[in-house]
């Protein structure tokens, strides 16, 4: 696969520069503060869902941070060939959040854990394993197309969360709307508006302005801090291990999203140099998605994998040094030893991260439009590819009962968009002649639209 793409954007800070330490652990603290919540929130909706107690839903919480940590730093700093070198904040997706949480109350978390090591020690293996023949499979039409509709799809978890959160009281309130909207004016702002430390700090900024706001109001819960412990000590297995079939195959599906999503956020960020990532950047990355999180699951931590939103802060920022990734990788190690340090940070209303979490999906889906503007030619080929997969992977998500005369195991597979895109975008590229097909002469390349065509 090619690694010259096109142009970057600017770079305030590239792959390995080190700003001063102080700057560095503002920035570090601006990707934690991004993605602990929507992490987190993944384990209280299982612990819901299996119907825990306080103190494993506690442990569950604080195993989910320190497992991001461990694997945030692995990606930056590699382990053998393990990881990428490159800034990926790691966290557990929403994209298990369906299949823990209904396989956990049927059968048991011990199924579930049981099923995460073993899907995750062979699908991210085999996916990395045979990613040198399988790299040209992956162009920019492909990945670019992943990476826009990981954008899209998480808009409305954005919007979710700016409204309150699903199931908050207060759901779509006047307050809610406005600390959002105050979240989201002042990032933008500065962000558009000044320079210098400004324009890189403006996410945590925004936060940080949203939150002081929202302990004014009154609304800031401090019971979480006042409650947690101060050391939790990683227990292997305290939920057991158990294997069934019907599990073990969702589980290995939702790997292969998960895999395509870290395709699509590696694309992102590398995207920010003008380039696709390398063969070994590829590799070490989806590498890392199945050993962290097979280790992970052994102490009671559900799948990480790379997120999103933290790929829209690099584009956003213009700071795309993974040694800053690395110290956030680093906090997060250390709020999942110390709860009461942890417990703080999720204090910070949903409302207040909706207004950042919206900018950066946006940010992430306009990366990866960038991907495709500045490295393939949009003719009817590419845009015929480019609509069905935006087409059937929004599809999906927005209408999920479509699906519903499906088997179980299908409605699974295919209701989810990363997939679907990814797949429809894979198959077509592939077998339609052009210019970015693995099986085609680049002579087959279909006419641009500026030129004549045959209907």
């Amino acid at each position: 696969m090619p690694d010259n793409m096109g142009d970057g954007i600017d770079l305030a800070y590239g792959l390995e520069e080190k700003p001063p330490l102080p700057k560095s652990l503002l920035l570090a603290v601006q990707h934690v503060s991004v993605m602990i919540v929507p992490s987190t929130a993944v384990a209280f909706i299982v612990a819901g869902a299996t119907g825990l107690g306080t103190a494993d839903t506690t442990f569950l919480v604080q195993m989910v941070i320190l497992f991001a940590g461990v694997a945030t730093v692995v990606q930056a700093y590699t382990v053998g060939p393990v990881g990428a070198k490159l800034p990926i904040v790691m966290g557990t997706s929403f994209a298990f959040v369906g299949a823990m949480s209904s396989i956990g109350a049927s059968s048991g978390l011990d199924v579930v854990f049981g099923s995460i090591v073993v899907a995750a020690t062979v699908v991210p293996f085999l996916l990395g394993w045979q990613f040198k023949r399988l790299g040209a499979f992956f162009p920019p039409l492909v990945t670019g197309l992943i990476v826009i509709i990981i954008g899209l799809y998480l808009i409305p978890v954005g919007i979710e969360y700016a409204a309150g959160g699903v199931g908050a009281e207060n759901f779509g309130s006047v307050q809610n709307l406005g600390l959002a909207g105050l979240v989201l004016l002042i990032t933008v702002l500065f962000n558009l508006l000044l320079r210098g430390v400004w324009r890189m700090l403006s996410i945590i900024i925004g936060i940080g302005v949203g939150y002081i706001a929202a302990i004014a109001m009154g609304v800031v819960d401090f019971s979480a801090v006042y409650d947690a412990a101060w050391i939790a000590v990683p227990t292997p297995g305290r939920f057991g291990f158990s294997l069934e079939l019907i599990p073990l195959v969702t589980f290995a599906f939702l790997f292969l999203v998960s895999g395509m999503e870290t395709i699509g956020d590696m694309s992102g960020i590398t995207a920010a140099e003008g380039r696709n990532p390398t063969e070994n950047e590829f590799r070490g990355g989806i590498f890392a998605d199945g050993f962290i999180s097979a280790l992970g699951a052994v102490f009671g931590s559900f799948p990480q994998t790379s997120f999103s939103q933290n790929v829209g802060i690099i584009n956003f920022t213009g700071v795309m040094s993974r040694h800053i990734v690395g110290i956030g990788g680093g906090i997060l190690i250390v709020l999942g030893l110390v709860p009461k340090i942890g417990a703080v940070v999720t204090t910070i209303p949903s409302a207040v991260f909706g207004g950042a979490v919206l900018i950066m999906v946006g940010m992430v889906a306009a990366s990866g439009m960038r991907l495709l503007f500045l490295n393939i030619e949009m003719n009817r080929r590419n845009m015929v590819i480019i609509a069905t997969g935006l087409s059937l992977g929004l599809g999906v998500t927005t209408v999920p009962d479509a699906l519903s005369g499906l088997p179980s195991g299908a409605q699974t597979f295919f209701g989810e968009p990363v997939i679907v895109t990814g797949l429809v975008a894979l198959t077509l590229n592939t077998f339609v002649p052009g210019e970015s097909s693995p099986l085609f002469d680049r002579t087959d390349a279909a006419a641009p639209l500026s030129e004549p065509v045959d209907d």
